[in-house]
């Protein structure tokens, strides 16, 4: 029971930081209330973060697996450093970015158990959840959003423009959990929804297919990694996974299939009376 009590003080307390660093949130639905930021600097914002995710280690890598105690918790997504930064640009498909080591080990682990503590999946029926608003998302989906953006900013390739200036950065969420042999039919996604999709990979590996009438580009998608979809990438080309028997191939082997869950993130469009 007390262990219960602290972990829902720690949740409160993580929040009451976030609300601090990315405005105040309210059960009102008041489109004025979905700015993202405040006056604050980025050291100022860096150092709000870090208390609810903890400082960071200058000797960490981020290449190998790290304890997940209280004591030596990392900051959740590293902001202040620049290694898991390096963008991927997919040249075959116009518009598609990658970034293979977004979250480390640990940083996945953390995520996953911020997922399940949301208590979503809880029965075998239910595999996915929605949030729409900015002030719906979970805290770790706003940190996510913040990283994304902060990652944006090392990028050696021009990345979206509009990623960096708008506010919120993403005000939608879905988070799917995939069994082996469950995957996603090839579709564009929505038009409700603006230019630059994110789309965090975790658990098992798997191969995404980008298509248009006459061409098909296979993408690896690893565990920690994120794509961004812009421009032709988001609204001509079409993305599928195919995960029954035999259709996973990399390389010419076939990759072993495991539970796989995905966290996507978008911008809604205003709507037109807006």
């Amino acid at each position: 029971m007390r262990d219960e009590e602290e972990e829902e003080e720690e949740e409160l307390n993580q929040k009451a930081v976030l609300e601090q660093v990315f405005g105040h949130s309210s059960d009102d639905e008041d489109d004025n209330d979905d700015e993202m930021f405040d006056s604050d600097s980025d050291c100022d914002i860096a150092y709000k973060l870090e208390q609810v995710f903890g400082p960071s280690s200058d000797e960490d890598d981020g290449s190998g697996d790290r304890s997940d105690s209280d004591s030596d918790y990392d900051n959740f997504y590293n902001l202040d450093k620049t290694y898991n930064c390096e963008w991927e640009c997919i040249s075959e498909v116009k518009g598609l970015w990658m970034l293979r080591n977004f979250l480390s080990i640990s940083q996945q682990s953390r995520l996953l158990s911020s997922i399940e503590s949301e208590k979503w999946f809880t029965e075998p029926s239910i595999n996915q959840a929605m949030r729409f608003g900015f002030k719906n998302l979970p805290y770790w989906a706003i940190s996510l959003s913040f990283s994304i953006r902060h990652c944006s900013s090392f990028s050696k390739y021009q990345l979206p423009p509009n990623l960096m200036q708008r506010e919120p950065i993403f005000d939608q969420m879905i988070t799917n959990v995939y069994q082996p042999g469950e995957g996603i039919c090839p579709h564009i996604d929505l038009l409700r929804f603006e230019d630059a999709i994110a789309i965090v990979s975790l658990e098992s590996s798997c191969v995404m297919h980008f298509t248009t009438e006459t061409q098909r580009v296979p993408v690896l998608l690893t565990p920690g990694s994120l794509i961004l979809m812009f421009g032709d990438a988001r609204y001509v080309w079409k993305h599928e996974i195919n995960r029954k028997p035999g259709f996973q191939m990399w390389n010419g082997e076939l990759l072993n299939q495991s539970k796989r869950t995905s966290i996507t993130l978008r911008k809604l469009s205003p709507s037109p009376s807006s």
